[in-house]
């Protein structure tokens, strides 16, 4: 659990975390849903890509990661640099141009939120 503070920091870490996760996976959900209706908008049908269909995935695994800050470093700070993982290889995969300039926006705080919350629960032991 996350209750016990050994460290200063640690609680700060996990609100930096929490902050940082919470506000990425809004971004991406309003993205989502943008790009959705833009689909039916423009089709008047939305067809799931193989894509699209991932990018849902790495987004639930983010949000639940997200959720997970809350009462567990542990599995929070792991689901959510498999997020930025997941992130860079759907990048790497289907993304045009600038790869990483894309992951450094999208992937990597993430991977920040994550070594946070990772780093938080070592401080606390």
């Amino acid at each position: 659990m996350s209750t016990g503070e050994a460290h200063p920091s640690a609680k700060w870490m996990r609100w930096s975390a929490r902050a940082i996760c919470l506000i990425l996976t809004i971004f991406g959900a309003i993205m989502l849903i943008g790009e959705a209706v833009s689909e039916f908008l423009s089709q008047d049908s939305i067809a799931i890509t193989p894509e699209g269909g991932l990018l849902i995935i790495i987004g639930l695994v983010a949000l639940t990661g997200c959720v997970l800050s809350w009462w567990r470093d542990l599995p929070a700070g792991i689901l959510l640099v498999l997020t930025s993982a997941g992130l860079g290889a759907h990048i790497g995969a289907f993304a045009g141009r600038n790869h990483i300039l894309v992951w450094l926006m999208l992937g990597l705080p993430y991977l920040v939120a994550g070594i946070l919350l990772l780093s938080a629960r070592r401080l606390s032991r």
